[in-house]
């Protein structure tokens, strides 16, 4: 193998995606992700502390940049407006459908790896609802507006990775706002 490894954490991505999807998480060893991205189990653990990391790489930066966006909305935005257009603008980040379809069925596979995605989730609707007491809403409105702010990216997200059309990711997310805000308000 080669001592130049151009985008080896892409290509170590690409193929634990493809075991998984071929063989299941649990089946799946890090040697076998190595040996399909053309790379050495080393490489594999300077990118990635396990093979569970492949699947839960960007959380803190996923969140980091929702709260940044969120607390960057002006004051006068309500709540769940505020919310809705921080997971908006995550929509708009996230483009590659077929890796996040992939990267869905694996976690669907695992009773472990859906917890994770539970904590992930609950973490990140944690610090949208701090972010959201520090622009000055009061609880239990925080809570209950970040909670329903992760609600809505989860379906959003489940229709974006089943949708056969062109739709992308933010129009999904604010088809689901309004789909909530109209169920709400009693519209439904």
């Amino acid at each position: 193998m080669s001592r130049w490894e151009p985008d080896a954490r892409g290509r170590l991505e690409r193929a634990a995606l493809e075991l998984y999807s071929e063989r299941g998480f649990e089946q799946t060893t890090v040697a076998e992700i190595a040996a399909r991205a053309g790379l050495t189990e080393r490489t594999f653990f300077r990118h990635f502390a396990d093979k569970r990391e492949v699947l839960f790489r960007g959380a803190g930066s996923l969140q980091d940049f929702l709260v940044t966006t969120l607390a960057g909305t002006p004051e006068s935005v309500a709540p769940i407006d505020a919310i809705g257009a921080a997971f908006e603008a995550v929509g708009f980040l996230l483009q590659d459908r077929e890796y996040s379809r992939l990267r869905q069925a694996a976690i669907a596979g695992n009773a472990e790896l859906q917890e994770r995605e539970l904590v992930k989730l609950a973490t990140l609707s944690a610090a949208l609802a701090e972010t959201l007491r520090q622009r000055g809403v009061a609880d239990p409105a925080a809570s209950l507006t970040a909670e329903a702010g992760v609600a809505v990216f989860k379906i959003a997200f489940g229709r974006w990775i089943s949708d056969t059309g062109q739709q992308d990711l933010a129009q999904h997310i604010r088809e689901s706002l309004d789909e909530l805000k109209a169920v709400t308000a009693g519209r439904s």
